[in-house]
C-alpha cells in the first residue's frame, strides 16, 4: 500500500473542490427524477446519484440536497420515476438542471402511478414507490421500491469529470491478421482507413447522383449551398478544398443553366440553391441517410457519435490556415 493510500486527513481538512474533482473520476449515468407535488404540479430534476440497491425485492436509490426547492414535493409524494437518459438527451438533462423553468413544456408525457410524469425517449425508466428515506449528510436519500419499468434499446448519456460523455462498449480484441501486404502498407494508417471509408461511401451514392446527372463535385457544391447561406466562388472553393476538391466559375454557371443554382439577389457574385437544386438535395439527403445507416450497421449510437466527433477534431487539427466556417458567425 502506498503512502498516499495510508494518508488520511480529518474530514474538516478535506478540500471540497478537490474532493468533488476526485469523485468526478467515477463515471455515472445521467437521470431525471420526476414526481407530482401535493397541488398536482409536475416536479423534476436532473440527478446522477442513482444506484440499484436490491434485485429481490427490486429497490433503487437516489439522493437530493436538503437545500433543493423540490425536496418537499418528493418528501410528500408517495411515488417517483427515475429516467435514465439516452445519449441524445443532453438538452433534456440541461433543461431539468435549471431552476424555475417550465421543465415539462411541450413534452409528450405519459403518466404513471399517482399521476407521476413519465418522460419519452429515455434509455430506461423506473416507476417507484418511496419505501424509505434516510439522512445522508447534506442530502436526503430516497430508496424506492420498483413497481414497474421500461427498458429501451438506446445508448445512455453519461457524466465524467464534470462534463457529458459518450459510453462506448469495448469489443473483444480481434487477432490481427498479417500478410505480405502489411509489410509495405499499414492497414491501420489513418489516411488509408479514411480514404477507404470515403471512397466506399461515395461509391454508394454515385448511382443516385448519376440518375440526377450530377458528378461528385456538383454534389459537394450543392451540399454546401443547402445550408442556405449565399457563397461566392472563392468561398465555395475554400470549403470544397477540405474534401480535396475545387470549384470554378464555369462549373457554377453550368449548374445555373440547369436551374440547380441561382444568383443571390442581395449579394453580387454569390450563389444560392434554386428550387430544382433544393429538390435534388432533399432527395439526396434521404439517399445519403440510407447509405450512412447501412455503413453503420452493428455500430451503436454512441460509437457513431464518437466517430463523427473525432473526425471533426481530425479536420480541425490538420487544416492549415484555419478552417472555413460552413455557418457564418453570429452577429
Amino acid at each position: 500500500m502506498t503512502h498516499a493510500a495510508l494518508h488520511a486527513d480529518p474530514p474538516s481538512a478535506i478540500d471540497k473542490r478537490a474532493f468533488r474533482n476526485a469523485l468526478g473520476a467515477f463515471t455515472t449515468g445521467v437521470t431525471v427524477v420526476t414526481t407530482r407535488d401535493a397541488a398536482g404540479r409536475d416536479v423534476g430534476l436532473t440527478v446522477n446519484s442513482f444506484n440499484s440497491v436490491s434485485l429481490e425485492p427490486p429497490l433503487v436509490l437516489w439522493s437530493l440536497a436538503r437545500s433543493a426547492a423540490s425536496l418537499q414535493a418528493f418528501v410528500e409524494s408517495e411515488h417517483f420515476a427515475v429516467h435514465i437518459l439516452a445519449a441524445d438527451q443532453e438538452p433534456l438533462s440541461n433543461r431539468f438542471a435549471q431552476r424555475g423553468a417550465d421543465k415539462f413544456a411541450a413534452l409528450d408525457l405519459e403518466r404513471g402511478e399517482g399521476g407521476i410524469p413519465l418522460l419519452p425517449g429515455c434509455a430506461a425508466r423506473f416507476r417507484c414507490r418511496t419505501a424509505y428515506r434516510h439522512e445522508g449528510g447534506d442530502h436526503e436519500i430516497f430508496v424506492g421500491e420498483v413497481l414497474g419499468f421500461e427498458a429501451f434499446t438506446r445508448a445512455p448519456l453519461v457524466f465524467h469529470q464534470g462534463g457529458y460523455a459518450v459510453a462506448v462498449k469495448k469489443r473483444p480484441a480481434v487477432p490481427k491478421e498479417t500478410d505480405a501486404a502489411d509489410a509495405s502498407i499499414s492497414r491501420d494508417a489513418l489516411v488509408y482507413l479514411l480514404g477507404s471509408a470515403h471512397a466506399m461511401l461515395l461509391a454508394a451514392l454515385r448511382p443516385a447522383l448519376a440518375a440526377r446527372a450530377l458528378c461528385d463535385d456538383d454534389y459537394f457544391v450543392l451540399n454546401i449551398l443547402s445550408v442556405g447561406v449565399p457563397r461566392s466562388v472563392d468561398e465555395l472553393d475554400a470549403l470544397m478544398a477540405l474534401a480535396g476538391r475545387r470549384v470554378t466559375a464555369p462549373q457554377l454557371a453550368a449548374l445555373a443553366q440547369r436551374g440547380l443554382v441561382r444568383a443571390a439577389p442581395d449579394r453580387p457574385g454569390a450563389w444560392l440553391l434554386a428550387e430544382a437544386g433544393t429538390r435534388a438535395m432533399l432527395e439526396m439527403a434521404a439517399v445519403a441517410k440510407a447509405v450512412e445507416e447501412d455503413a453503420l450497421q452493428q455500430i451503436d449510437y454512441s460509437e457513431a457519435h464518437l466517430l463523427k466527433h473525432l473526425l471533426r477534431r481530425v479536420i480541425r487539427n490538420t487544416v492549415k490556415g484555419g478552417q472555413p466556417a460552413l455557418w457564418p458567425a453570429a452577429s
